[in-house]
Order: C-alpha cells, then sequence, then structure tokens
C-alpha cells in the first residue's frame, strides 16, 4: 500500500515504477468513489496534481481499490494540465493588455474567461463548448457595437480565436468529437467512454484492465471455477491483428467495497508474518497454516468493523488473501485454467501485458499488465520454494511450481542476463498425465503407431523422445511410463519436476522420484544428474526415465546402457529435429563417444506442424527411428537410421515405413527373439503390434461414443492396460499365443462392463 493510515486525504506521491513515473493520489477516507468521470472536483485536482508532476505516465487514484489511468488517458489529463499552466500561470491571459485596457469598456471579459479556464481543467469538453458558444455571441456583438467599443471587441474576438484554436487541438477534445453532436452542457458520461480507468484491489499492483478491447468481436467466453468463485475469461479477435486477445475478470475484482476494505486491513497485518524459508520446504502445509490463520484474522477485523461475514464469504477473502501474502496472485488464476499451456511475462515488466499459448487459440495477448513490486515478490518466493540461487551470479532459475492439482515449470531470469530486470516463463503441466488415447483423439499420433510405440515400451528399449520446446516431449514420455506395467519399479531423474510422477504413484505405479542439480547451476547442495544416474543403478532393477538429456549427464547414461546394467526401459527427453540431430547433440554438445551412442535403440522426434497461413500449429509426431548397430563413425552416412514411422504432412498421418510392414526392424526382431512363439515369425509380431493398436483405438472409440472423456485419462488406462496384459496371459496359456481376435473380443467385453463404471 502507498499511503498509511494517517495519510491526508488528496495527499499525492511519485513513485517509478518499472521505468515509469506514477502519481498516486490518496482518497482512502474519502465518502465517495474516485472516479474522473463522475466528478469535476476530482478531475480539477488530478490537473492541479499534473500540472506539479508534469512526467507523470500512469495516475493512480487509491482508495480500497485502486483506479489506474494509464498513459492513453494521462496523456489526454497532462496536455490540459499543460494547456491550462500556460494560458493562467505562463501567458497570464486574465492579466493580459486586452483584458486590463479594455475592462471598462467590456466589463465580462474577465469574469467569461476567468470561468471558461476554470472549466478548462474541471471539464474541457464543457469549456470547449462554452468557448464556441461565446465566439458566436462575441462574432454577432462585433456586428452590432458602436464604433468606439469596436477596438476593444475585436481584439476580444481574437483573444477567444486564440484560446479556441488550442482548445480544440487538445487530444481530448479530439477524441470526444464524434460523441459532441448528442452531447448536452455538463453532462459527464462522456469521459467514461475517454478516461476508463483500470480498477484494481488495493492490496495488488498487478493490474487487470477491465475496458473491453475496442473494434473487437467476441469469440469464445467460459468460467474458470475454484475456491474462491468464478473467474470469467473472454476471448476476442481483434481487427487486424493475427493473435486473440484473453480477457479474464478474477473474483478478486468483483468484491463489494466492505470486503475490500477487510482485506486491506487484515493483508497489512499478515505480510508482517510471511513465512520463513525453511517453511516453505512443505508449501502445501505452509498455505493451509496461513489459510486458518487468515481466517481468524479476517473474523476479528470483520467484528471490529460491523461488518458481517457468512461461511462462504470467509472462505473466499481467505484464500484470496493467502494468494497474494504467500501465493502468486493473479498468476495463480491463470494457472488454474486448463486451456492455459504456456505464460510469459516480459520484461521491463510493468510496460507489457502477460502473454499466453491458449490450446485453441495459440498465442494471446491478456488484460494483466504485472507489476515490479509482484514481480520481485515471486522471485524471492521461488528461491526459497527451490533453494536455488537467484542473483547476478546465477542470473537463471529453473524450478517448479505446485498448486494442489495444478504443477508448471517455472523459468526465470534477471539481470545481466536480462538488462531490463525480472521475466519469466510459465509452462503448465495437464493437471492429469496424458495418455496414448489421448493423443490419438488429438491427433499427435494415429492408433497403429500407438500400438507400436506400446509394444517397443514392453520390450524393454531404449528410446530418447526428441523435438524442439513446446513439442510435447515431457507429455509424450509421461504417456509411455503409462506403458510400463505397474510390477516394474520406475526410477525418475530431473532437474525440474515435469513428469507425472504423483498422479502414476496414486494410481498404484512403484516409482521413485530424484531430484538432481541443474545443468545451468555451478554449485547447490543438490546432487549432479550424472551422479544421480550412477545412484539409480544401486536402487535395484528398475525402469530409469530421465526428465531431460541436457549436459554431462549423458555420458552416465550411456555408461550405464552400454554395460547392460539396466535390463529394463530407458527413456528421456531431449532438443533436437531429427534423429541425426540428436546423434549430433549427443556426441559433439555432450561429449558421448561416437559408437556410445548405439546404446540408443529409437529416436521419437515430436514437432509443431504450421499452417500455410502461419497462424495454426498442431502438435504432431513425424518420426520414429530405430538406430542399428552395425555404423562406425556416422550413422547417417553409414545407413544406420532407419526410420519405421514417417509423418505425411499432406495427409497429416503418420505412416508404417516399408522396412517396418517388410519387417525389417532389427529392435523389433531383438524384442520377439526373446519371447516365446515368436521368434522369426514376424506374423505373429505384427498381430501383437496390431492388437495393442485395436486396443486403443477401442479405448478412443468408447470415450467418444459414451461422452465419457474419463476414459481417455490415466486411472482408466491404467485398469485398462493390466486387463490387457492379464487378458493376453490368459489366452497365451489357454493357445500358446496372445492371439489378436481373441484378446481384443475378451477385451472389448471387458471395456463394455468396466467403461460403464466411469
Amino acid at each position: 500500500m502507498v499511503f498509511s493510515k494517517d495519510s491526508r486525504l488528496y495527499e499525492t506521491e511519485l513513485k517509478r515504477e518499472a521505468g515509469e513515473e506514477v502519481l498516486y493520489i490518496n482518497f482512502i477516507g474519502a465518502n465517495f468513489v474516485p472516479n474522473l468521470a463522475d466528478s469535476e472536483d476530482i478531475f480539477a485536482r488530478v490537473i492541479d496534481a499534473l500540472v506539479e508532476n508534469p512526467k507523470v505516465s500512469r495516475v493512480v487514484l487509491v482508495q480500497q481499490r485502486n483506479y489506474s489511468y494509464d498513459f492513453s488517458s494521462v496523456s489526454m489529463l497532462l496536455e490540459t494540465a499543460q494547456l491550462y499552466n500556460h494560458l493562467v500561470k505562463e501567458e497570464k491571459i486574465l492579466s493580459s493588455d486586452t483584458i486590463v485596457s479594455c475592462q471598462n469598456v467590456l466589463p465580462d471579459m474577465y469574469n467569461n474567461l476567468s470561468y471558461i479556464f476554470s472549466l478548462l481543467k474541471r471539464d474541457p469538453i464543457l469549456s470547449y463548448h462554452e468557448l464556441r458558444r461565446l465566439l458566436g455571441a462575441e462574432q454577432e456583438t462585433l456586428s452590432k457595437i458602436p464604433e468606439q467599443y469596436k477596438e476593444c471587441e475585436t481584439r476580444y474576438v481574437k483573444l477567444i480565436e486564440k484560446v479556441l484554436g488550442l482548445v480544440s487541438g487538445m487530444g481530448i477534445i479530439k477524441a470526444a468529437s464524434v460523441y459532441l453532436n448528442s452531447y448536452q452542457p455538463g453532462m459527464r458520461e462522456i469521459y467514461s467512454l475517454l478516461l476508463r480507468p483500470d480498477i484494481l484491489p488495493n492490496f495488488t499492483f498487478t493490474r487487470l484492465a477491465a475496458a473491453l478491447p475496442d473494434n473487437a468481436e467476441m469469440v469464445s467466453q467460459y468460467e474458470i471455477e475454484t475456491a474462491e468463485g468464478v473467474s470469467t475469461v473472454t476471448i476476442f479477435k481483434k481487427e487486424n491483428d493475427s493473435r486473440y486477445y484473453y480477457h479474464i475478470i478474477a473474483p478478486e475484482y468483483t468484491l463489494t467495497e466492505e470486503h475490500h476494505l477487510l482485506l486491506n486491513l487484515a493483508r497489512n497485518v499478515m505480510i508482517e508474518h510471511r513465512p520463513k524459508a525453511e517453511e516453505f520446504t512443505d508449501p502445501e502445509r505452509t498455505r493451509q497454516v496461513f489459510l486458518n490463520v487468515a481466517k481468524d484474522l479476517l473474523q476479528e477485523v470483520a467484528k471490529n468493523r460491523k461488518i458481517a461475514l457468512n461461511y462462504k464469504q470467509l472462505n473466499k477473502l481467505a484464500s484470496i488473501l493467502v494468494r497474494y501474502t504467500i501465493g502468486f496472485g493473479v498468476i495463480e488464476i491463470l494457472l488454474q485454467d486448463n486451456q492455459i499451456q504456456d505464460i510469459m511475462i516480459n520484461s521491463p515488466i510493468g510496460l507489457t501485458p502477460i502473454f499466453i499459448k491458449h490450446a485453441e487459440f495459440d498465442e494471446c495477448v491478456t488484460n494483466i499488465i504485472p507489476s515490479q513490486e509482484d514481480s520481485e515478490s515471486w522471485a524471492a518466493k521461488f528461491r526459497m520454494l527451490s533453494g536455488r540461487p537467484l542473483d547476478e551470479a546465477n542470473p537463471i532459475l529453473d524450478t517448479d511450481l505446485v498448486l494442489d492439482k495444478v504443477r508448471a515449470r517455472v523459468a526465470v531470469i534477471q539481470q545481466p542476463l536480462s538488462p531490463q530486470g525480472l521475466a519469466y516463463a510459465f509452462r503448465r503441466h495437464r493437471d492429469d498425465p496424458w495418455t496414448l488415447p489421448l493423443f490419438i483423439k488429438y491427433k499427435m499420433l494415429d492408433s497403429f503407431s500407438a500400438g507400436l510405440l506400446s509394444f517397443l515400451v514392453d520390450g524393454s528399449r531404449t528410446l530418447l523422445v526428441a523435438g524442439t520446446r513446446g513439442a510435447g516431449k515431457t507429455s509424450l514420455l509421461g504417456s509411455l511410463m503409462l506403458e510400463i506395467l505397474p510390477k516394474y519399479r520406475i526410477i525418475v531423474c530431473e532437474d525440474t519436476l515435469e513428469l507425472p510422477v504423483d498422479s502414476l504413484r496414486k494410481i498404484g505405479y512403484d516409482i521413485l522420484r530424484m531430484k538432481v542439480r541443474s545443468a545451468l547451476l555451478s554449485a547447490t547442495t543438490e546432487v549432479a544428474a550424472s551422479e544421480g544416474i550412477r545412484a539409480s543403478l544401486r536402487l535395484g532393477d528398475s525402469s530409469l526415465i530421465i526428465g531431460e538429456v541436457r549436459s554431462e549427464e549423458a555420458k552416465a547414461l550411456y555408461e550405464a546402457m552400454r554395460v547392460g546394467a539396466l535390463a529394463n526401459m530407458v527413456a528421456g527427453t531431449i532438443h533436437g529435429a531429427s534423429a541425426y540431430s540428436v546423434f549430433d547433440r549427443v556426441v559433439n554438445d555432450l561429449g558421448v563417444p561416437v559408437t556410445s551412442f548405439k546404446a540408443t535403440d529409437l529416436v521419437m522426434v515430436a514437432n509443431p506442424i504450421r499452417s500455410p497461413d502461419g497462424l495454426h500449429s498442431w502438435r504432431r509426431i513425424v518420426q520414429l527411428t530405430e538406430v542399428r548397430k552395425h555404423w562406425t563413425k556416422d550413422p547417417e552416412e553409414e545407413k544406420g537410421f532407419v526410420d519405421l514411422l514417417r509423418y505425411n504432412v499432406d495427409k497429416d498421418i503418420l505412416e508404417p515405413s516399408d522396412e517396418l510392414i517388410n519387417g525389417d526392424s532389427e529392435v523389433i526382431k531383438e524384442i520377439a527373439a526373446n519371447v516365446k512363439g515368436w521368434a522369426g515369425d514376424w506374423d505373429a509380431v505384427y498381430d501383437n503390434i496390431m492388437l495393442r493398436a485395436n486396443v486403443k483405438q477401442e479405448i478412443v472409440n468408447l470415450a467418444e461414443k459414451s461422452g465419457k472423456k474419463d476414459i481417455l485419462e490415466a486411472p482408466f488406462n491404467f485398469l485398462a492396460n493390466n486387463a490387457f496384459h492379464q487378458i493376453s496371459n490368459k489366452v497365451r496359456e489357454e493357445i500358446g499365443v496372445p492371439e489378436g481376435k481373441r484378446v481384443l473380443g475378451d477385451f472389448q467385453e471387458w471395456l463394455k462392463k468396466y467403461g460403464k463404471k466411469i
């Protein structure tokens, strides 16, 4: 809060924030809502303040809610203030030669112009209207006035014309011109169209532009429901803008004045008792403790102020209070929107809005303008949550944020890497893990590809999931983890916690997570990633999942794979746009010996596919490549890479290669060689791949037919995968092999039975 309870009414304070001068004017304690459109007295006070502070770019009227006028409004007000100051104090028109020498002849001159100037700082549109009326009247007088008075009248008319010319040139008059045909003297509604403040709670510095964008068409609207209430999201398409406009109104922006007062008073107490760094070791518990404290505090403040609060209102206000004291304010509301994939906050913070990537509308501009104060508060909390440094020596912080069911990866940069200060990127993870049937529904892959991947995971292969940033690598890897039989232990090694470990553990997986040091940090108390991988080898027979292969841990990973220390699946993500670019990165950038790369069995590449107009993009798997073992120097030149799947951009499908169709896959042959009844029988192997493909498609079909979205989610797919393996085993025991038609028929019966229970 800028002003204390002892601050005087109308007191001003000038603050520099994010490279701009912000003028705060105190209206706390006033028995009216400060609004330039409603009150000519408030308008005049702001003009007087701007005369004294001519370099201001934003004006905030402070009360229980802050009324923030941005530069587009302030520039018009500044121009009005400067013209008023010029006419009255610099040029001193009221004491000019014309007024002084002609006062006896035209005694109304002084009073008329004094009235005009008084209006100029209270109601400039009315001032313009009165100037035009006065000019018309005096021009008519000039044609009738006796000759001895004509010189003074002429000078008077010229003076009015001069002032009118200056006033009519002001931006606020030009902006109002489209409304002047219906204007009635004294009608202030016109100012509500020209000067629209962002209204924000006094307990936050981040602004939400409440006004809807001009020249925009509404294309969608939906609600985000949280414990605090409903947030309304409206998507607009603006003229001549390829991006959509994401407009959100959070619950705290619709509170009553009384509730704002309670939150302001309670916040002043809460900020004196913020949690210490050690308390952030268990953020969920800390938040619950502070929620209870907030409830007690709000009840006490409400009782003292004689404001009635029911149970629902108390919980709502307490949740908002916690979010703005130990939480992340409006960022948490954005993260509750499951349509948002990324949140970007650029430096210099305070001068640009937040940008998001939306699942349906892609890149969007929002109506949220973060503040420097909130930004610095978030940075301090991320330092405490992660236990990692963020300073000039360590200007990059990679961490994760967990809020109830919401998970997000957070990247923060600051000076000197970001010369203009803090900047943030939030990658929001899906609330529940992705599954292969979900990817089939969204056309990331087809059912045949899903069946092949399921087969390869069961075959305990080593797999790198490659792609550009935002291609869906981590989501794909998480879906493949669901294909691992739950009887096998999984060890996950990550520097930033992105994979759906907690969700998999809840549905029954034996899974252990290890958090290792980020490759961007030179030294912390965290264990290096390479040591984490080596430690996993001493923790028993397990599938090993690496969150991202990005540094020297690649050597330890390939050492482990080469000596055969890992008999189960090994998989991880890596940046790369093709199988060869992955090889180039692993060998030349990460320092793994050339022939050690042969320990990789498969490279799967995912990349965004763009529309010809460049306005849309879709995530697709574009390549699945096996790495053969006969080459010695360069797998590309020596034909060590063989595609099993290739993306057909014209048909928008992932097609099997001739090598796969003809059974020319060393990886698949090696898997078959260890399975009774499959060795040397490509038809039996292909039948099993098709069986798995049909099983995945049956799940998708049932979800679409029944309208039950939960059928595509992880808990049901966990049950379905278990059922598939049990049915396959039962059929194998009966007839010797898990014959496709028989297994599929039994699975369809199971699906019909258990699908009804969802």
